[in-house]
């Protein structure tokens, strides 16, 4: 199907001179003069290279037309990761390289959907935020949340992530699995 290129985000699979390619980083680019583009950093499905190719942000881009099942995270063997199917109850293992940089935010019950061509899979899609907990975390300094600074932070999964001073270990804050990003504190 036709979506337009400035529509694609990190995951999607893409069909680009007869090949699939699954996106693994984008950039819009405005440069000073003419129109802006997207950058799009992509890695071929079957061969594993990458490469990065540009389009008119207007431009039409084939989007492959994948299979999604709805999955249930269950456990992380070494850096294989098993799913159930909602529906099915079927366990499909999925290498850590093809789940991407947000393979570290994945708890159990996590609920996800899996893209897969021809019975293959080729992306697993998180949810855009997850909760977590903070483990570790510098004192508040007198005077300091006053100011737009940010102190580092350790989570309860072991990943680092930059916190408002006001935040002190044993918090529960929301983060973006996209960026590993800060949003705001947990309401609950």
């Amino acid at each position: 199907m036709k979506v337009n290129a400035n529509t694609m985000r990190k995951g999607h699979i893409l069909e680009h001179n007869g090949r699939l390619y699954v996106i693994t980083g984008t950039q819009i680019v405005q440069p000073g003069k003419g129109g802006a583009f997207i950058q799009l950093e992509m890695k071929d499905v079957k061969s594993g290279n990458k490469n990065i190719e540009r389009f008119r942000t207007g431009e039409a881009v084939e989007r492959a037309r994948l299979d999604d099942h709805e999955m249930t995270f269950l456990f992380a063997e070494d850096d294989n990761y098993t799913f159930m199917d909602k529906e099915t109850f079927e366990q499909v293992t999925i290498a850590g390289d093809i789940i991407g940089d947000g393979k570290i935010f994945l708890q159990d019950g996590m609920e996800v959907v899996v893209q897969s061509f021809e019975g293959t899979p080729l992306s697993v899609e998180l949810p855009q935020s997850v909760i977590l907990m903070i483990t570790e975390a510098d004192p508040v300094v007198k005077g300091q949340t006053a100011s737009s600074s940010y102190k580092p932070a350790v989570l309860e999964n072991g990943a680092r992530v930059m916190v408002p001073p006001h935040i002190e270990s044993g918090t529960r804050i929301v983060v973006n699995i996209e960026t590993g990003e800060y949003m705001e504190r947990a309401k609950d």
